[in-house]
């Protein structure tokens, strides 16, 4: 019997010649593109040319008449600075968009080529990479999506994803924590390409390093092997035997960066800058490429094309199989796909609200949050949740949601062990895959853990939600090395990330059902260890946090003297402080600011109207002052943190660092020269 790596031998040396010729356009459009813009990477492309090749024209589902179709194999280039390897197969393989003038336009502003690859500018780029290990994350993520709708939806879900990583992929800690959790979920439609190439951009590789990176990988209980990275059939053989493994797999394929280049070949002076025009000449001559630059001649580009077309029957017969399913099914599935939100979800949110005016909580945010999941769960069921080895302090596994394993990956729950960087990169990914709609839970302080994949979840416009609790010093005697005291301030510097911080159970409610709405961008929320009495006890159904801000305690008469703004669990400080104030005769008003983000994207006079004209704005959170400016001005007071926190009771805490309704009413009275 032929095994598969057999049949998909070729005839030599005919098919290697064509095979030559093939790789060989991606390398002269790599080093034309590098040369006319007078930066780039070329040594990725002409070094792992050899492997794409094979990838793209005997092995990869895929479709350039239809980028986002969703049975599609994905292709990550986790080693994004090679972002020329991936321009030239578009272009080669037919994608409309990506045309030769968008080549010859590399890394220059507004074309579809930039520096690094971007999903949101190119079509057929499946994620944003550049910073190394997150493309091998996301990855991780959308193998993790494949399994878990496979197993909710069958065969209509059937594909595989492809990650060409480098050496810097592997050095970056975000790897140990994508490769460890892949393997213990045993993602066997995973296949890791390693360019194997020995070189750095310091140098050789053995300056840095000594891994041996197959063993780490069957260490990780992934299949893994070495090949020769220039041999097509060795290449071949080994996909098609990974595509049968039960487990990730990894493949170390050896390759010499800047295959062609004459003297640059296999040094890292071929990794980040142009040949040169001596260099590029010689290396026309080594590859026999007569063809001037940017010119692919038309045998080798049908050639491409023809791999290009390959599973377009693939792609049909795969939309007649969706048709057939039963309307029900086929309409669930067609709704996760497009990201839209059930039917019934302000439904849910509705009942929620009734039930907390009916019954009033006083409980910590992070357990306001756990209530509103027992709802949203239910009428969300694309909601995968998870957290890094803190479920029961976060809070975000319901009572209902089983564990995804490997033996069942149709759970909505996934333990994502102390992977923080790992466990935001991998829900990117399966917010890119589609179908998901991913949130996780670890500390607020462990944010800069996660900072990285956060930042490209905004970049990329993704649905993520991170919930972060034990948000200030309220979490303790934990100390100041649990603390966050500057992360509210660095997370809301992230553009296009939402960061809600409620003050009660409702503004809990109401932020989740924000951060679920919000299909363009990730939104964490900064939830508390300690209890918090319910402000809002009447039932409004408008979602009042979707300002960002708004007059959670109002004047009890005239105009106010004073604004008191806070977040979080100084709302209910605030509250207090304006007792206290009103009783000395000086009029208060309370504003709530659970969103930044959402308050500086309403209009000018909409912004006015909530900031009010009272002479003296005090701002009151436990974290530091940066951002509060904004809404205070320059001239307004501030009551928090100045500095790190200490260990000790909560209470005690707060009485220590000044954040007390006592210490906010004297610095209100003292800015009125009361």
């Amino acid at each position: 019997m032929t095994s598969p790596a057999a049949a998909l031998r070729e005839p030599e040396p005919a098919a290697r010649a064509a095979h030559d010729r093939m790789a060989n356009a991606i390398r002269a459009l790599a080093m034309d593109a590098v040369e006319q813009a007078k930066s780039g990477h070329p040594g990725l492309p002409m070094g792992a040319a050899d492997v794409a090749t094979v990838l793209f024209s005997r092995h990869l589902k895929f479709d350039p008449a239809d980028p986002k179709w969703p049975d599609r194999d994905r292709f990550v280039l986790s080693a994004g600075h090679g972002s020329m390897l991936l321009y030239a197969l578009l272009y080669l393989t037919g994608y409309a968009a990506m045309t030769i003038d968008q080549i010859k336009h590399f890394r220059q502003l507004g074309s579809l080529t930039p520096g690094h690859p971007e999903n949101f500018e190119t079509p057929g780029v499946e994620t944003t990479t550049g910073p190394l290990g997150q493309g091998l994350g996301n990855a991780v993520g959308m193998a993790i999506a494949e399994r878990h709708l496979a197993a909710q939806f069958g065969d209509i879900v059937d594909h595989h994803t492809y990650v060409l990583c480098s050496d810097g992929d592997l050095m970056e800690g975000i790897s140990q924590e994508a490769i460890a959790l892949a393997g213990h979920l045993k993602l066997n439609r995973l296949i890791v390409l390693f360019d194997d190439n020995g070189i750095s951009i310091d140098g050789a590789l053995s300056l840095s390093d000594s891994v041996d990176q197959v063993k780490r990988f069957e260490a990780a209980g992934w299949t893994a092997s070495r090949i020769d990275g220039h041999d097509p059939e060795a290449i071949a053989s080994a996909i098609a035997n990974a595509k049968t493994s039960d487990r990730p797999t990894m493949i170390a394929c050896k390759t010499t960066i800047g295959f062609g280049a004459p003297t640059k070949a296999g040094k890292a002076s071929a990794h980040g800058s142009p040949l040169g025009a001596d260099e590029i000449k010689g290396a026309r001559e080594k590859l026999g490429w007569t063809s001037p630059p940017f010119e692919v001649p038309a045998d080798i580009l049908k050639s491409w094309r023809d791999a290009g077309q390959r599973s377009k029957g693939t792609r049909k017969a795969w939309n007649d199989r969706l048709a057939a399913l039963p309307a029900d099914l086929r309409t669930e599935f067609e709704r996760r796909i497009k990201g839209e939100l059930p039917k019934g979800f302000g439904d849910a949110v509705r009942g929620a609200k009734e039930k907390l005016a009916a019954a009033p909580k006083e409980i910590a945010t992070r357990i306001a949050s756990q209530d509103a999941l027992e709802v949203l769960t239910v009428a969300v069921p694309e909601m995968v949740g998870g957290s890094a080895d803190l479920t029961g302090s976060n809070n975000t596994r319901t009572k209902a949601m089983k564990a995804m394993s490997p033996a069942d990956y149709s759970g909505t729950f996934i333990h994502y062990g102390i992977r923080e960087h790992g466990m935001a990169a991998a829900m990117n990914g399966m917010a890119l895959h589609g179908g998901i709609i991913p949130y996780s839970g670890t500390f607020l302080v462990f944010a800069d853990y996660c900072r990285p994949s956060i930042r490209l979840a905004a970049l990329m416009g993704e649905r993520v939600i991170h919930v972060m609790t034990h948000d200030s010093i309220g979490l303790g005697e934990d100390g100041p090395t649990h603390q966050p005291v500057e992360h509210l301030a660095a997370l809301r510097a992230i553009p296009n990330l939402h960061v809600f911080r409620p003050c009660d159970t409702v503004e809990t409610l109401e932020c989740w059902q924000l951060a679920l709405e919000n299909a363009h961008g990730p939104s964490v929320l900064a939830l508390t260890r300690q209890n918090l009495p319910q402000l809002r006890k009447e039932l409004v159904t408008r979602n009042l946090c979707a300002g960002g801000a708004y007059e959670i305690a109002p004047s009890i008469a005239g105009h106010a003297r004073v604004t008191l703004f806070a977040s979080g669990s100084e709302v209910p400080i605030a509250v207090e402080a304006k007792k206290l104030l009103d009783a000395r005769g000086v009029l208060a008003r309370v504003v709530s600011v659970p969103c930044f983000e959402l308050f500086m994207a309403l209009k000018p006079e909409a912004r006015a109207a909530i900031v009010g004209t009272a002479p003296v704005r005090v701002a009151v959170e436990a974290a530091v002052r940066q951002g509060w400016d904004a809404i205070i001005g320059q001239d307004g007071v501030f009551v928090g943190m100045t500095g790190f926190g200490a260990s000790g009771p909560y209470k005690e805490l707060y009485r220590h660092f000044g954040i007390t309704p006592e210490k906010i009413a004297e610095a209100a009275l003292s800015k009125l020269g009361s």
